[in-house]
């Protein structure tokens, strides 16, 4: 099987460093072969871009913008009234994209509209989501890029979070129909997906309950979710979006354990290669 290929979160890994040119460096220092972020808000295209080839570093992952943060948006493919915000913010996504070379847009869903009631407008904002999920996925297209649909979860991470399982995701995917959307999945809904595996685009793994790292106490055995994602011979990446206990490199034991088990260097390149 395939060694998985690990790609660090700048927007959670190395808070001790301010800029994400910075933190990207540092990434690969640490060996990763990518990066990939949230929204880039405060970073010029051209700036991350210059970091990554000077690092040698592959931008797997952005996300489209979340809106008005300030009134409690987090991503607007699936609300109401907001279409055209939407589309304004999936074309700046694409453009920042395509500048810095990164093939696959996070379509952040969007949270329930506050006052609202979610079975009220739940018919509602999935004909929105389908809609603007069709046009993201004739727009994609002719960049060659993939979008991925995250489903976040209501108990732990956010209440109001339009998309909340992977089987509702998988639904709307059906839905739209389109090869070129995928499912995204944090690490503890991983575990079940060993059937809609085509449909995986993207992997994040942080330990439960705490998100840090996984090599922290909690409910997830990663040894086994690495196997098994290896064994299913999943080859897209696997994001490390953990927030670090400590200091983000010697935090990473785990990541080192990993490639040394594979009989890796550091970094995840085959010793026979060098």
């Amino acid at each position: 099987a395939m060694a998985l290929r690990f790609s660090a979160n700048l927007s959670w890994l190395f808070p001790e460093l301010p800029a994400l040119p910075a933190r990207l460096e540092a990434a690969a220092a640490a060996g990763f072969g990518a990066v990939e972020a949230a929204w880039p808000a405060g970073c010029p295209a051209q700036e991350l871009r210059a970091a990554a080839e000077r690092a040698r570093v592959r931008i797997a992952l952005l996300n489209t913008p979340p809106g008005d943060p300030e009134a409690g948006e987090l991503g607007l493919a699936a609300v109401p009234g907001r279409q055209a915000a939407f589309r304004q913010g999936l074309e700046a996504a694409v453009h920042y994209a395509r500048a810095v070379g990164c093939r696959r847009i996070h379509v952040m869903a969007g949270r329930v509209p506050l006052g609202t009631d979610r079975a009220a407008v739940a018919g509602e904002m999935e004909t929105t989501f389908i809609e603007n999920l069709k046009y993201t996925a004739d727009l994609l297209s002719q960049e060659d890029m993939i979008g991925l649909l995250e489903p976040i979860n209501n108990r732990i991470t956010d209440p109001r979070y339009y998309l909340n399982t992977p089987h509702q995701a998988a639904a709307i995917l059906e839905k739209v129909g389109r090869p070129n959307l995928k499912l995204q999945l944090v690490s503890q809904a991983a575990l079940g997906t060993a059937s809609p595996l085509p449909s995986l685009g993207h992997i994040q793994i942080a330990q439960v309950p705490g998100r840090h790292e996984p090599d922290s106490p909690g409910e997830l055995n990663f040894p086994y979710i690495f196997e098994l994602l290896e064994s299913l011979g999943y080859t897209g990446y696997v994001g490390c979006e953990y927030a670090p206990k400590g200091d983000t490199l010697e935090g990473l034991g785990w990541l080192r354990s990993y490639w040394e088990s594979r009989g890796l260097q550091h970094g995840g390149t085959s010793k026979a290669a060098k």
